[in-house]
């Protein structure tokens, strides 16, 4: 009865049991990412091969091409020098590169090569096929991952481009913008400012641009075109500075003399000029005084609609001071404000008193008791 229950146990078992795993592969490999391309016609070819030692003992593996086209010339390059053998250890690998130069005059077409690999325990073959004939064109592509920028004047825009080079032959490419006037733009490659850069075939570099502007340019929208060429090929793209302004209103007066005279109870007028400093406009701009007591100031006009940047409007306050005032000096603090500000100045008014009129009437009142008192001793006698 035992027995009957023991077997489909041991059946049960096995197949529980994990599967024994196969045996790993051992011997000399020799392999490249590329064993077939095609190349411009009469232009030697570079291939990078791998020999790899799978679980054998360290040993030296001589290299050879085998099968090879008449008149090309053949060499394995490693370290800057030839070489005809490496060494590998277990499960180690040897790089080198293998360079097919053709002859003059050869012809399109395909041409097949063998490299084998010679070691103490194993071989290994590796067949090539180089074709000689049409290529890609040269072609450039430029992006810009943010091809939009917004800040102040003040601030640097920072742009980063995508720069590929989609052609089979690497290109020296130059780089240009074509800015506004004033604008500056650099060009930096891994924190390097650079004009030009090497871009291998098939592949890609990331440049920053930095695009500098005067402090005083306007807000706006400034166009910044940037070039790449090289190899006859081209390309651009399009960035674009938003430039946010904001107005600085300067109060002052011209010549910056902030100064002024006028009569007790006499009203003089005073030449103001409100400057624009900013670089947006200074919209509904009021002008407003802060006069002594019994003084009134009063503008002309009393309110500028708008001051475009760097540019200024003139006004004339009207300045009239207390009768009672004695003459000396005193200060008149004049405010424009906007909507985005205010400014103000503080000008010197001298204040005279009229005392030329009073000098005159003394002198015609003496006068007048002059010719009243000849009038009495002439006329009193008869």
């Amino acid at each position: 009865m035992r027995r009957v229950w023991l077997i489909p146990l041991l059946a049960a078992l096995a197949l529980l049991s994990p599967v024994q795993a196969a045996p790993a592969f051992r011997g000399l490999a020799v392999y490249t990412q590329y064993p077939a391309q095609t190349v411009r016609a009469g232009e030697p070819v570079s291939i990078t091969l791998n020999v790899r030692n799978f679980g054998l003992p360290p040993q030296v593996v001589q290299l050879r091409v085998v099968d090879a086209p008449r008149g090309w010339r053949v060499r394995f390059l490693a370290g800057g020098r030839v070489v005809q053998a490496v060494s590998v250890i277990p499960d180690g690998e040897a790089t080198v590169t293998l360079r097919l130069e053709p002859p003059r005059g050869v012809r399109s077409g395909t041409y097949r090569f063998q490299v084998v690999a010679t070691g103490q325990n194993g071989t290994a073959a590796l067949p090539l096929q180089i074709t000689l004939g049409q290529v890609l064109p040269p072609r450039l592509s430029l992006e810009a991952e943010l091809p939009t920028l917004r800040g102040p004047a003040t601030s640097s825009f920072r742009y980063r481009l995508t720069l590929r080079n989609d052609s089979d032959q690497d290109l020296l490419v130059q780089l240009d913008a074509q800015a506004p006037r004033r604008f500056q733009v650099n060009f930096s490659l891994l924190g390097q400012q650079v004009t030009s850069l090497p871009v291998q075939a098939g592949q890609s570099r990331e440049v920053e641009v930095e695009v500098n502007l005067p402090q005083d340019t306007p807000a706006g929208t400034y166009p910044i075109t940037v070039r790449a060429a090289g190899g006859g090929a081209s390309a651009s793209v399009r960035l674009v500075a938003e430039v946010t302004g904001r107005p600085e209103l300067r109060v002052t007066a011209p010549e910056g003399r902030l100064s002024g005279r006028a009569y007790a109870g006499g009203t003089e007028p005073l030449r103001v000029l409100v400057r624009n400093e900013g670089s947006a406009p200074a919209r509904n701009v009021s002008l407003s005084a802060s006069p002594p007591s019994g003084w009134e100031v009063t503008f002309e006009p009393e309110r500028i609609d708008e001051i475009p940047p760097r540019q200024e409007r003139e006004v004339t306050a009207r300045i009239r001071p207390s009768p009672r005032a004695v003459a000396g000096d005193y200060m008149v603090t004049i405010t424009a404000s906007g909507n985005e500000g205010s400014a103000s100045a503080d000008f010197r008014i001298t204040v005279l008193t009229r005392t030329l009129w009073g000098i005159v009437g003394v002198i015609l009142i003496a006068a007048a008791l002059v010719v009243v008192g000849q009038a009495v001793s002439r006329y009193g006698r008869r």
